[in-house]
């Protein structure tokens, strides 16, 4: 990892340094006790039960009661390391979440534009699972596996130096096999968070669209699609669990080596009056004491990979910065009297694409009714994005009220904006949380006087449990004539003074055109409004009609001026409706 990464991951123990620094205790504890056990499992062999003196009973007994405490105390320090130290790993795993989570409500929708929503989740989600081991194990592992290892080693180079220095000559062989299949490990898991991340993403776009799907009966065609995934995960995690195999295996090849070694060494030094009967036992306990941390280490190795994995994968997204944000000295926006004003605006979507937007210079006043109007690509919506700075100018500047808007937060800026689109998003829950996310805090009094000016407490009120009816993921149980109403609610709630309006009643029938097309009016009264509008009958009443094309700007003017002038507003006039 990059330092910077480096010092990143280490940040979030901050926040629970007690419980960390108490989790090291205990792991030192248990480490120190199971050095300590084999030590007297030692004294008793070597020298009490060589001595015939009577006390050698009570001795015995007092020892094994000391053995009994420090067991009594390995226990209560492994109960806390396994149940705190588990909850720290997943309190900081939920920290780097919300962080995630904060970050993406930060980015801007050309981020989104080249972004699978699965992908995204899954970043949010499998990503930071093997998170939680690892921050909790990571630590305690290494700690329990050096004092065990170096304990152990500088015993056994006590009890016999010999047989320490043989077994010594494995334990290479063994770090250079780790680190060989540890690297393969890396880019094993690597590939695996890919492909989950794949089938995230196909799920999610199978379970959006779930109506198209069965509306073509294509459900054979998406199973076949999510098989395909589903068999790359597989063979992803076959190469992994290879990879793991040949870790683990040579693991217990070489720590059986060591035991066999152990015993064939230790026979023929007692043999050749090298070394004690009580020291071979004891050595062969801390043989144990030895081979054990090797393997948690080696097995930690595959906790780290999977976790670094996915922290170098949750550092991808966090490095992303956002390409509008606010500045240093950022104002708020304030006390808005709705005047909007485009000063030689050009934008494309990057540089190698061709413009959207060029040089368009438009002045609108407060509370003025303004229409777009223009064949598909001119840019209509492209343009109204810029406005709450949902896309960057590439060129120029827009002011409001004579301010730039470059030069106020993003949050007052879209407080003062308010948008109703084409295609309305509704979250899942009730009609009364719908309407509320316009203005969080208001009482549900002004949340059905919002209702009422967009035309929806009817409907509401026939609904089984009125406001408190729950209308589904996207509002699947309402029609497209009532979901409309209950975001231009939204927009009531919200009250803001520049209103845009994106082809909002152009996917309904007639009767809840004229519905909506009556709470759209009542809610543009003395407010800034731009209306997209593909059908021309919706904005004949417009205070002025702007007709972009790909050249810009090509004609202003009212509905009979436009007529008159006989271009290509008339065309477009002319084509909807001279049939």
């Amino acid at each position: 990892m990059k330092h910077n990464r480096v010092k990143k991951f280490l940040s979030y123990y901050k926040p629970y340094k007690k419980l960390f620094f108490a989790d090291m205790a205990c792991a030192f504890t248990v480490s120190a006790i199971s050095l300590i056990i084999p030590m007297i499992t030692r004294y008793i062999t070597n020298t009490v039960l060589a001595n015939e003196q009577s006390f050698q009973v009570e001795i015995i007994l007092k020892l094994g009661l000391l053995m009994v405490v420090l067991v009594l105390i390995e226990f209560a320090c492994n109960y806390f390391i396994t149940y705190k130290g588990h909850v720290m790993g997943a309190l900081m795993e939920a920290d780097m979440r919300n962080e995630m989570f904060a970050h993406y409500q930060k980015l801007s929708f050309s981020f989104y534009d080249d972004q699978k929503t699965g992908k995204l989740m899954s970043r949010l989600t499998n990503d930071l699972f093997s998170l939680t081991e690892l921050y909790h194990h990571g630590p305690e592992d290494i700690v329990i596996s050096i004092i065990k290892i170096f304990g152990a080693f500088f015993i056994l180079l006590n009890v016999n130096v010999q047989l320490t220095m043989i077994i010594f000559t494995i334990i290479p062989l063994m770090g250079l096999c780790t680190f060989y299949f540890n690297r393969k490990l890396k880019k094993a898991y690597h590939l695996n968070k890919q492909r989950v991340a794949e089938i995230n993403a196909r799920i999610e776009d199978n379970l959006s669209g779930i109506r198209v799907v069965k509306s073509f009966a294509n459900e054979k065609n998406e199973m076949k699609k999510f098989s395909v995934e589903n068999g790359r995960y597989v063979q992803s995690k076959s190469n992994s669990y290879k990879c793991m195999a040949g870790l683990h295996s040579s693991v217990f090849l070489f720590s059986t080596m060591i035991t066999i070694v152990v015993i064939v060494f230790g026979s023929l030094f007692i043999s050749w009056k090298m070394i004690l009967v009580g020291d071979l036992v004891a050595y062969l306990l801390y043989v144990s004491n030895l081979v054990e941390p090797v393997k948690k280490l080696i097995n930690f190795t595959e906790t780290f990979q999977e976790g670094l994995t996915g922290f170098e994968r949750f550092m991808d997204i966090l490095e992303i910065e956002p390409d509008i944000q606010d500045k240093p000295d950022a104002i708020t926006l304030q006390d808005v009297q709705g005047e909007v004003e485009f000063d030689q605006v050009s934008f494309r979507y990057k540089e190698h694409l061709d413009w959207v937007l060029k040089d368009i210079s438009l002045k609108v006043k407060p509370g003025e009714y303004l229409a777009l109007v223009g064949s598909s690509g001119a840019g209509k919506t492209t343009l109204c994005s810029l406005i709450p700075r949902f896309y960057e100018a590439t060129s120029g500047q827009i002011k409001i009220d004579g301010t730039p808007i470059t030069d106020v937060t993003l949050d007052s800026l879209r407080r003062n904006i308010g948008i109703a689109q084409q295609d309305v998003y509704l979250f899942a829950g009730t009609v009364m949380d719908n309407i509320r996310y316009g203005k969080p805090d208001a009482t549900d009094e002004e949340i059905i006087l919002a209702a009422k000016r967009a035309n929806a407490h009817d409907f509401i009120m026939e609904l089984p449990e009125g406001y408190e009816t729950d209308i589904g993921q996207r509002g699947v149980k309402l029609s497209g004539g009532q979901k409309q109403r209950l975001s231009i609610a939204r927009v009531f709630l919200k009250n803001p003074p520049i209103l845009i309006f994106d082809e909002a009643t152009s996917a309904l029938d007639n009767e809840s055109e004229k519905i909506v097309q009556d709470s759209l009016e009542s809610l543009a009264k003395n407010r800034t409004t731009f209306v997209i509008a593909h059908r021309l009958s919706t904005i004949r009443n417009a205070e002025r009609i702007v007709v972009l094309s790909e050249e810009g700007i090509v004609e202003t003017g009212s509905h009979n001026e436009l007529l008159e002038l006989n271009g290509t507003y008339a065309s477009l006039y002319n084509m909807q409706f001279t049939k």
